[in-house]
């Protein structure tokens, strides 16, 4: 018994669990990979703050921020989150990030994209991954319990409250369960429903998020994703946006600009998505920063493109194609991060508080996680501890294990994985219109109505793979219907959702997307 059990292992989760450890409250932190190999080390850019206010001020930052969101911003959550911005930073520099430092040796910072001002504080090209293991090592110092390999299947509900979580140990494919005063979930976006045309890590599946909505949480704002513009072509590997944010540029074969670099992230992907529709190709050029300068400030990059594509930035164009990255919706909470169950609170990219509304502005996905975490964790208290035992998701998940490990598959789900990913990048992608997203949804429901035909061939007990990569599909399938309903049911473009058959905004739709359990969709509250 906890007084907080924590779903997920990036830097929201491990900010929270270090600021209630810190107030003497027993932690439990559950994540199904290694804590490192979270999807905040794949936040390379910066993370935003201002910090002394001469040529920047926090209130650019927060009209930054509200311009990004695309009308959809929750001011009062922006608000909270660009006030906090430098007493956040300075929390991670005390606790050992090792922020790369200007002339002056204090921290540096640089422009990312739809930033009006250089507010973004860096560690090279590695922000995200040294802020995960800063705080894994500052979280480790103070004894908190870490549970890795554990697969979220369901929160344990008791009338309309969370009473704790069951899981999947996959060591032994045994069902766990963890009784506690207070749930976060802080297992990440949905980015991987779009398998193989995504940055997101394999483990992006939206189990958190599916949890949730099973336990009865609203749904919100599912259809805006955000496509980063520059990937590695034919790997879809992130090149960090600092790599334009330094001074980067994008251009055709023939070497000529086409957009601004810096323009907000949707705008720049979809002018390099225009001209590969057209069969042309687009480069990274990031030739004339020289090798010095390149190997100081983009160490990542430069190791990355050269082992994938033996190319050197110093000497070569870099190809490059947008890709899935970033997911702004998620399960409906307010600014404290309660969502509609008592004891249950979600943080991360797995939260819609609404803070990035239609669009996230660059740099600000490392300061979300961590202030909302940190501010949780500040905030939560013990309370009464309820009897999960003989629990119906304990029963029913009991049953679908022992089902899936007893019975033949009769369709490869591996095959159809696959083709979600490119369903829904080629139908509800950086353009969307009504045909490609009918078919999409045509799709999704033939994986819906299949969902008892897809089982597993692998029938050990250690480390079972193949059985957490189906439970896995099948949180991406409902996912994706998700993302699709939501979808179809917004007639207009506005942020990340660009609609060809409705190019410009629609007040008609100036208020979030809400799906409920049985997939109903509506515009506001």
């Amino acid at each position: 018994m906890y007084d907080l059990v924590i779903v997920g292992g990036g830097g929201a989760a491990l900010s929270c669990a270090i600021s209630a450890k810190l107030r003497g409250l027993s932690v439990v932190v559950i994540s199904k990979s290694s804590i490192t190999s979270s999807q905040t080390a794949q936040a390379q850019g910066g993370i935003n703050g201002v910090l002394d206010e001469g040529d920047d001020f926090v209130k650019y930052h927060i009209e930054d921020t509200i311009k990004s969101s695309g009308g959809l911003g929750d001011i009062d959550a922006i608000e909270l989150m660009c006030n906090n911005a430098k007493k956040t930073i300075l929390w991670l520099d005390t606790l050992g990030v090792p922020f790369s430092r200007d002339k002056k040796g204090e921290i540096a910072q640089r422009k990312l994209g739809g930033a009006s001002k250089n507010r973004a504080c860096y560690s090279s090209d590695y922000t995200g991954l040294k802020i995960l293991h800063t705080l894994f090592d500052v979280a480790i110092g103070l004894g908190i319990e870490f549970r890795e390999h554990s697969m979220l299947l369901d929160l344990i509900k008791i009338e309309n409250s969370i009473g704790g979580i069951c899981y999947l140990e996959l060591r032994s494919s045994s069902i766990k369960t963890i009784s506690a005063n207070n749930t976060v979930i802080a297992s990440g976006g949905y980015g991987g429903v779009y398998y193989n045309y995504t940055t997101n890590h394999k483990d992006t599946t939206s189990d958190g998020i599916m949890a949730g909505f099973r336990a009865g949480v609203e749904l919100e704002n599912m259809e805006f994703v955000q496509f980063h513009p520059t990937t590695l072509k034919g790997r879809f590997a992130l090149i960090s946006e600092s790599a334009r944010g330094e001074g980067g540029y994008l251009v055709t074969k023939d070497q000529k600009r086409f957009v601004d670099e810096l323009l907000p992230r949707d705008i720049v992907a979809r002018e390099i998505y225009k001209k590969i529709s057209n069969n042309e190709d687009v480069f990274l050029d990031i030739r004339h920063l020289g090798y010095e300068k390149i190997l100081h400030l983009l160490p990542q990059e430069y190791k990355l493109i050269f082992n994938f594509a033996s190319l050197h930035m110093e000497q070569d164009l870099i190809p490059i194609t947008p890709a899935t990255h970033y997911t702004m919706g998620g399960l409906k909470c307010n600014k404290e991060s309660k969502t509609s169950l008592n004891n249950l609170y979600v943080i991360g990219e797995a939260a819609s508080n609404r803070v990035h509304g239609a669009n996230r502005l660059g740099g600000n996905s490392l300061l979300e996680i961590v202030y909302f975490g940190k501010a949780l964790g500040e905030k939560l208290k013990s309370g009464e501890l309820f009897d999960i035992s003989n629990n119906s998701s304990i029963e029913s998940n009991t049953a679908l294990i022992a089902k899936l490990f007893s019975s033949t598959p009769k369709i490869d789900f591996y095959h159809y994985k696959k083709e979600l990913g490119k369903v829904m990048f080629e139908n509800v992608g950086l353009f969307r219109d009504r045909d490609g997203l009918l078919k999409a949804q045509s799709f999704v429901n033939f994986l819906v109505e299949n969902i008892d035909n897809f089982g597993i061939s692998d029938k050990s007990k250690n480390y079972n793979t193949n059985l957490k990569e189906l439970l896995e599909f099948r949180n991406m399938i409902f996912c994706a219907k998700a993302i699709v309903v939501s979808a179809n049911n917004r007639d207009e473009s506005r942020g990340s959702h660009f609609r060809t058959d409705f190019p410009l905004q629609n007040d008609n739709f100036k208020d979030s997307t809400i799906v409920d359990f049985n997939f109903n969709v509506r515009i506001g509250e």
